[in-house]
């Protein structure tokens, strides 16, 4: 095992991301990323100071011939030793294919779902301005079932995709250890896609701005109704483009730092959000019982939808004041 295979090993195994390594000893995240990636190695001071960080001795990190005695062993919140699972280059590839793929699948059943109701939109402002002589009976008749076909092909995806990736999400959950290479060639790839990523991500947003300025000008120009809902639905088809792009693009960058247990996916993330989990479901479990209580005693059922929005926004709130309680 080489230098570089060795810092990642023990990166993981404590638990810390390369930024977090990188303020440890005093140096860039790009540094550290090089000193992994075998693209230069550090002077003896970094390497004294890993070798106290680690536990481990100078002979191991520089050696290669020398090996940690149960490499693959991390030491649990309840201080026990439990060994990692490995995932090899067979397995790291499938799981980047099937990320890719279902890529496009997720991105497409997302965006039928943005799109839905432009049809139905278009259809009822052309029967109320009595264009093309259909009736809004019809058009609601049409542009009701072609939403309930988009939604119901959407959640066949969904469900599809989500099934034969099911056995993928322990990794989400889980520390593990990549075999000889693996990392590598994840950080190669990586670094390939990031240029992709970054204009997917920057066309994506930019797509979901401009969807709304034909709105806006039809709006103030006092443009009849039929061509504000045909920019309506116009509006719907170009933000679904721009979502498309960025859930594909970002799919499959995540499954690149999934396989580095990087950024979210680093192992005090996954710590974090183990218990998060819990949480979550307690949070929402309040939240319907305050919505059906409120809804039932009050019969106010027009006006008691209020309590989702309102939750969703205190969500983020309670979730974020929760992550930093236990990161501290």
């Amino acid at each position: 095992m080489i230098f570089a295979d060795k810092l990642i090993e023990q990166r993981k195994r404590c638990g810390w991301s390369q930024e977090e390594l990188a303020e440890k000893l005093g140096v860039s995240r790009q540094a550290v990323s090089k000193w992994e990636g075998a693209q230069s190695t550090p002077d003896l001071q970094r390497v004294l100071q890993m070798a106290d960080l680690f536990g481990v001795t100078t002979d191991y990190l520089l050696k290669d011939e020398l090996e940690i005695a149960h490499p693959e062993a991390v030491l649990m919140e309840d201080n026990t030793v439990t060994s990692l699972r490995q995932i090899s280059m067979q397995e790291a590839n499938e799981f980047l294919q099937t990320r890719k793929t279902g890529s496009r699948l997720v991105s497409m059943a997302t965006a039928m779902c943005v799109t839905c109701p432009a049809l139905l939109i278009l259809l009822v402002g052309l029967a109320e301005s009595r264009i093309l002589g259909i009736t809004e009976g019809a058009a609601a008749a049409i542009g009701v079932s072609v939403l309930l076909l988009l939604v119901a092909a959407a959640v066949f995806i969904f469900i599809t995709y989500g099934m034969k990736a099911s056995k993928y999400e322990w990794m989400e959950k889980e520390g593990f250890e990549t075999a000889y290479g693996v990392t590598g060639m994840v950080q190669e790839r990586k670094r390939a896609y990031e240029r992709t990523f970054t204009m997917g991500i920057a066309v994506g947003v930019v797509l979901c701005i401009v969807a709304v300025v034909p709105l806006i000008i039809a709006a103030c120009a006092g443009a009849p109704d039929y061509i504000v809902c045909g920019l309506t639905s116009l509006m719907l088809v170009i933000i679904a483009g721009g979502v498309y792009t960025m859930i594909r693009v970002g799919m499959i960058n995540s499954s690149y730092d999934a396989l580095l247990e990087e950024g979210e996916y680093a192992r005090e993330e996954k710590r974090i959000n183990k218990k998060l989990d819990s949480i979550a479901g307690a949070y929402w479990c309040l939240a319907t019982a305050v919505y059906l209580g409120w809804s039932f005693i009050t019969n106010a059922w027009d006006k008691t939808w209020i309590v989702w929005p309102v939750a969703g926004v205190l969500y983020a709130v309670v979730h974020n004041a929760a992550r930093s309680m236990m990161k501290d």
